[in-house]
């Protein structure tokens, strides 16, 4: 896949079956998202530090 292709989000964490837990980070920005998913439906919200600021991760191109 080139560069131009490739996904905008990259999954860090994942858990669960019936109830999924995905951390998801932008790869332009580093910032970092929880998605909760069950059955039919699910959220997306950042992921927040202390100070209510976004988490940041550097990743490696």
């Amino acid at each position: 896949m080139s560069k131009q292709q490739e996904e905008h989000f990259v999954v860090t964490y994942k858990e669960g079956k019936m109830t999924q837990r995905v951390v998801l980070v932008d790869r332009k920005t580093g910032v970092n998202y929880l998605y909760v998913g069950s059955g039919y439906g699910g959220g997306l919200s950042v992921l927040l530090d202390a100070e209510g600021s976004p988490i940041v991760t550097e990743l490696e191109e």
